[in-house]
């Protein structure tokens, strides 16, 4: 089933139910969509409440033979799962078939992080423009606060407080929280919101918008901030989630407050934030390599 297909009366509940009740965003929404939409495919002309535990098994096996990995293989089952749960509840669905079911274990990686020195040269750049003045401050509240970019795209001015140096972050589970705003985000957010007028639409409530005046796109901050890492010619592709790594990254090096960490990124559970110590702890380990002088190997 293509996302251009009718979505099935259940699927589109689902959604609803996602949207108003889990206070999901739109975009994590059509992740779950796009999952379900593959039970619906693989499960063709038997109605979803009749299929039991094997049938679920043999479509994870096929998705992992087309080359699924198992990472997203267990966001696939947790879709499935959440979505006959509701079935259950509000379709009268008799069972759960994906409940008690693994995905295949995904080997253990480390999110990237750029260097102190990339991340600066990335979101230091000249202002030549009102756009230019909206992607620096962009580039520079996801590196100074952490944002996710379904966070980053849905604020608007009110929720920034300069003179406490914070703002209001709505994210997963449409959780609010607080997070600090460094200096130079500061400058660069008062910077945009002197041109920001001359692009935005009169009646937009949105902080950053595009070029037709409306709150900007997703993929429109994702397209600028790939060029701009091109520009600044960072081999790794450059993606705002990077930034987002890079900012828990260099704030553990720097401080070792994990919870303070977990706090700002919005993580329900420690054990999220704590892959972070193992990129700190491969940071530590090159500079004990190339630092202390029984760590040199001889030649």
């Amino acid at each position: 089933m293509s996302a251009a297909e009718p979505v099935p009366a259940p699927l589109q509940g689902y959604l609803a139910y996602l949207n108003n009740e889990r206070g999901y965003s739109p975009l994590t929404a059509e992740n779950y969509a796009r999952d379900i939409r593959r039970l619906f495919a693989l499960a063709g002309a038997t109605p979803l409440p009749d299929l039991k535990s094997h049938h679920i098994r043999r479509y994870i096996a096929q998705l992992h033979s087309s080359g699924l990995g198992g990472r997203s293989l267990a966001r696939v089952l947790s879709a499935w799962r959440g979505f006959y749960s509701y079935l259950m509840r509000d379709h009268g669905c008799k069972s759960n078939p994906c409940v008690g079911l693994r995905a295949p274990k995904a080997p253990k990686t480390l999110p990237h992080a750029l260097s102190p020195d990339e991340a600066v040269k990335l979101v230091e750049m000249p202002v030549e423009t009102p756009l230019d003045a909206r992607d620096k401050a962009m580039f520079e509240l996801l590196y100074s606060s952490g944002l996710r970019l379904a966070e980053l795209v849905s604020l608007d001015p009110i929720d920034m407080d300069y003179s406490d140096a914070s703002v209001r972050v709505t994210g997963k589970g449409n959780k609010t929280r607080i997070v600090p705003l460094g200096s130079h985000a500061i400058d660069a957010l008062q910077a945009w919101m002197k041109v920001r007028e001359q692009i935005a639409k009169p009646d937009e409530t949105a902080l950053f918008v595009g070029k037709n005046g409306a709150r900007i796109s997703p993929r429109t901050v994702q397209l600028q901030l790939r060029q701009r890492g091109i520009t600044q010619g960072i081999a790794s592709g450059v993606h705002p989630h990077l930034l987002r790594h890079s900012f828990a990254t260099h704030v553990l090096q720097s401080s070792g407050d994990l919870r303070a960490v977990q706090e700002m990124l919005g993580h329900a559970s420690i054990s999220t934030t704590q892959v972070y110590t193992h990129l700190d702890f491969q940071y530590l380990s090159k500079i004990y390599d190339g630092a202390h002088p029984r760590a040199k190997k001889k030649t």
